[in-house]
């Protein structure tokens, strides 16, 4: 900020708030916080120089005691918003290494917590100290239930739709009737005199009687790219298991595989059951999933991968052409996040689009409309641009 220390050449200085302002951010990315401003410096925090960097950072920027952190955490909460709170924060432990400090309770009470934060604290789970656990479990807690209020009701209903719609019936009521199918096989029966089509086999959307309609399985990779789709999906999880009509599976992969479907009922759980990083082996998991259909022509299998096979990419593969062939909905995400496409595989990526599988990035917001088409067995709702072939 112009006008800081040394009044930065513009004769005139900062007080009061403006000044506090100016000495938070300071702390960040200032000459003392990291290596100065901008992408250069997270991207050295990152990467093999991080504990030179933390260092440095932390004589003269925010010094290396959860207290001190703590008051920085508060003070930019009082000076700015909470989006660019949730920016600094993810500076300050990219830049800084303060990761180690998330495992202390006074530091995850000071934090604004997000999808982010609960990636990191994910990626710490077993090297938390049993004191941090609990305020931990809180923190993921409270995002997981913002996520849920924003997610969950707009999900239930467009798959119920959905669901319904699947039911097609052959002596619909009138209100059931599908025109559009209607018309599409009795066009056979257009009479141009009259021009009108008769329809001699009406089409319908069947309501969903109770029980079970469709096996939903999620399959997804736990490596340490994948945290924000990691909590997303444990999020979608959630609600698709709450839904009766849905018998969800939810599968979590690196080179093992674990089955968190008994931990459905609470997200929470289901994220602290994952173990981010390690390698990545989707044969095996794919194996698994494999094995648990039952059902394939009413099974939609949900891969959220970015596609870094560290298993056998042939066997891979030729289990996505099988599970397809038996008639199983095969959708693959590259991402299930706000983020964007990642980093991906793209060699992987062009072998599920010719079998047929186009992988792509989907957001939170646009997941409950691709579940809805896979379950409907119709053309994914795919972002343009966001199919990777």
């Amino acid at each position: 900020m112009l006008g800081g220390q040394g009044a930065d050449g513009t004769g005139c200085s900062l007080s009061g708030a403006d000044a506090a302002m100016d000495r938070t951010l300071e702390a960040l990315y200032g000459s003392g916080g990291g290596g100065g401003s901008g992408g250069d410096g997270a991207t050295a925090g990152r990467g093999g120089g991080s504990q030179g960097a933390a260092s440095g950072a932390r004589s003269g920027g925010l010094g290396g005691s959860a207290p001190q952190v703590a008051r920085w955490l508060g003070d930019i909460r009082t000076y700015f918003p909470t989006s660019v709170v949730q920016v600094m924060q993810r500076d300050a432990i990219d830049r800084l290494g303060l990761s180690a400090l998330l495992l202390e309770p006074e530091m995850l009470e000071a934090v604004e917590a997000d999808v982010h934060l609960v990636g990191t604290l994910l990626s710490l789970n077993k090297a938390m100290p049993e004191t941090t656990k609990n305020t931990a479990r809180a923190v993921v807690r409270k995002v997981v239930a913002d996520l849920e209020k924003r997610l969950a009701t707009r999900t239930r209903a467009t798959l119920t739709g959905a669901l319904d719609r699947s039911a097609r019936i052959s002596r619909p009521r009138h209100r059931d009737i599908d025109w559009d199918r209607t018309i599409r096989a009795n066009l056979k029966n257009y009479l141009p005199d009259h021009r009108t089509v008769v329809p001699e086999r009406l089409i319908g959307f069947g309501r969903a009687a109770r029980g079970v309609k469709k096996d939903v399985v999620l399959c997804i990779d736990q490596s340490g790219s994948m945290a924000a789709s990691v909590v997303y999906a444990s999020v979608f999880g959630a609600v698709l298991a709450s839904m009766r009509s849905l018998a969800t599976r939810l599968v979590v992969f690196d080179t093992s595989v674990v089955d968190l479907t008994e931990e459905l009922d609470d997200p929470v759980d289901v994220l602290f059951g994952t173990q981010l990083g390690g390698g990545t082996d989707i044969n095996r998991a794919l194996a698994y999933c494999q094995s648990q259909i039952t059902r394939p022509a009413d099974t939609v299998v949900v891969l959220i991968s970015d596609l870094y096979e560290g298993g056998i990419r042939e066997e891979m593969l030729g289990r996505v052409a099988a599970m397809k062939a038996s008639g199983v909905q095969f959708v693959a995400l590259l991402a299930l996040s706000d983020e964007g496409a990642p980093s991906y595989d793209r060699e992987h990526a062009a072998a599920l689009a010719a079998l047929g599988a186009p992988a792509f990035a989907c957001t939170p917001d646009l997941f409950p409309e691709v579940m809805a088409a896979a379950i409907e067995r119709r053309q994914l709702p795919i972002p343009d641009m966001a199919m990777h072939q």
